[in-house]
């Protein structure tokens, strides 16, 4: 059974691995345009600082953490705003970025098990919030790393790692949000996701007889639900109608609908 601990130590390595990339970054390359649409490198981590931060909020002083929420009138442009306030010049977002790394870890292990802390549109124990910080660093960290094609290190940052089973975790436990957050009916059937990881092991998820099914790499499962890349351009069978929708449909986290990402191909 994964735990709290188990969660915060692999952000930790997710995000030392984000950190060591971008701190050997000259400053002009924090300006570089990453693939998602009007980000720069100083947008990724910036946004990533940002929702560590009213993590933190959400965890410390859930009243005030749903203050600051209510106030926001346009939640579509919430996170793009969010990102462009919060870029800072690059050794001060990196300290920044680092400082609110520490107090979200110290404010989850603060909490009760099991507690629920608000979120955009929902609520969710320390253990899913981290999970949430998981699947943020490591999909940012995406962006990030494809920027940089001709880098060693960043190539080695995109490499698969064991990690990824909480990315997939959460991929799967959020089909059913997948369907809501674009106004559909939940799903009625349940699902079976097989996964496949680059030493051969496979990763399963659901019942076996689920009459909808999504199969292939978990590298491309993952990009699929961070919608870091179009269905077209991912390796994943889907059997079953609702698993051929939910393709179109996947997102792993809160919100509404995210911008898709065009295929490639």
């Amino acid at each position: 059974m994964v735990t709290l601990d188990d969660v915060l130590q692999d952000l930790e390595a997710e995000s030392a691995s984000l950190d060591r990339l971008v701190s050997a970054l000259d400053d002009k390359d924090w300006s570089r345009p990453t693939p998602a649409q009007g980000w720069t490198v100083a947008h990724q981590i910036a946004h990533l600082h940002w929702t560590d931060t009213v993590a933190t909020l959400a965890a410390t002083d859930p009243a005030a953490f749903v203050e600051r929420m209510s106030a926001i009138e346009d939640p579509f442009t919430m996170v793009d705003r969010a990102a462009a306030e919060h870029i800072a010049p690059p050794e001060e977002l990196l300290r920044r970025w680092r400082d609110g790394r520490d107090a979200l870890a110290k404010a989850l292990t603060s909490k009760p098990k099991g507690e629920k802390l608000p979120w955009f549109g929902t609520a969710m124990s320390p253990l899913s919030s981290a999970t949430g910080r998981m699947m943020e660093t490591w999909a940012h960290g995406q962006d990030v790393a494809e920027t940089f094609p001709e880098r060693p290190d960043a190539q080695e940052h995109r490499r698969p790692t064991d990690r990824l089973r909480h990315v997939a975790n959460l991929g799967f436990r959020t089909i059913g949000h997948s369907f809501l957050s674009h106004g559909r009916s939940a799903p009625a059937g349940p699902f079976r996701v097989e996964l496949s990881t680059v030493d051969g092991a496979l990763w399963t998820f659901g019942p076996e007889d689920a009459p909808n099914r999504v199969a292939g790499p978990v590298l491309d499962f993952c990009l699929l639900v961070t919608q870091r890349r179009n269905p077209a351009d991912l390796g994943l069978l889907a059997t079953g109608d609702e698993a051929r929708e939910w393709m179109t449909l996947a997102q792993a986290f809160a919100g509404p609908p995210g911008q898709k990402r065009e295929p490639r191909q």
